[in-house]
């Protein structure tokens, strides 16, 4: 018999912030490498010294959003230790590792490839870029010029969070689908491939497309005092030394639910993963 329930490895303050929602509903929880240790008040039943005791003390697993984080969990150490019995939960998870637990016949759950959670953090994401606009630039979202490149999840609620902030929001995306759902809602578009004739003339630039699509000719024409705030996953959607060359403030905003909204985020995320064990694990 497992000595814990669950095991909540890596991470940010979304993850940590599971441990007392786990724990408050009967559940015994191990931590390994969770943020709280040093920044925030929150105490598991136990600690791992190591990714394969914490594996093998529970049965079911929960990562970060991403699940593989360099120094913290290695997702090949993590391959080495699970068994058919183990319940897997994390965020971006590679299409590689969640092929193999299909293969090993172990439940592995995507915490993105589920709608109603990948909404919900669209919003702490859409309302993180929006804080981190106010912090990182002296004027007003009020009847800015914001230019939102993307329009799925997140650029959907992105530019309704700024279109309710009365700024004036343009939509770029090359689906023309995407752009006539914003234009529906309000928004004024913008063909991708006519970037670069307009892109001058915004003050505040979100990026939540995960290419690079700010390369160093389109940075060229962005104003000196423009704010780019990238929410893309990955590495991002411009040319970071290029903007640094030239002297644009661009700020790489990854995992903003975690940083703003780790308590109802990880409320969000627990459910989740007890919905999908069903009964308590013992």
């Amino acid at each position: 018999m497992a000595e814990y329930d669950i095991a909540v490895i890596g991470g940010d303050k979304r993850t940590a912030c599971m441990i007392p929602f786990f724990m408050e509903r009967g559940h015994r929880v191990i931590g390994y490498k969770v943020c709280h240790k040093n920044d925030m008040d929150i105490e598991a039943d136990g600690y791992a010294d190591s990714l394969k005791q914490a594996v093998e003390a529970a049965p079911v697993i929960v990562g970060g959003i991403p699940i593989e984080k360099k120094g913290i969990v290695n997702l090949k150490e993590l391959s080495r230790h699970i068994r058919k019995y183990h319940k897997i939960f994390g965020g971006i998870i590679p299409e590689a590792f969640r092929q193999e637990c299909s293969e090993r016949g172990i439940a592995c759950y995507d915490f993105m490839k589920d709608e109603n959670v990948a909404v919900f953090n669209a919003i702490a994401t859409a309302e993180g870029a929006v804080l981190e606009a106010l912090l990182h630039k002296q004027t007003n979202i009020h009847h800015s010029r914001s230019l939102v490149l993307g329009y799925g999840r997140c650029g959907k609620v992105l530019s309704g969070k700024l279109k309710g902030l009365s700024a004036y929001v343009t939509v770029c995306s090359n689906n023309a689908q995407e752009l006539a759902m914003a234009e529906a809602f309000g928004m004024e578009v913008l063909g991708l491939k006519d970037l670069g004739e307009e892109i001058a003339g915004f003050e505040y630039i979100y990026n939540t497309i995960p290419a690079v699509i700010l390369d160093e000719e389109m940075l060229k024409k962005i104003r000196k005092d423009a704010l780019i705030i990238d929410i893309a996953s990955g590495r991002g959607g411009l040319d970071y030394k290029e903007a640094e060359a030239r002297q644009i403030k661009a700020l790489h905003c990854l995992g903003l639910p975690g940083k703003y909204a780790g308590e109802i985020s990880a409320k969000c995320l627990s459910e989740y993963v007890l919905s999908k064990c069903l009964q308590r694990v013992v």
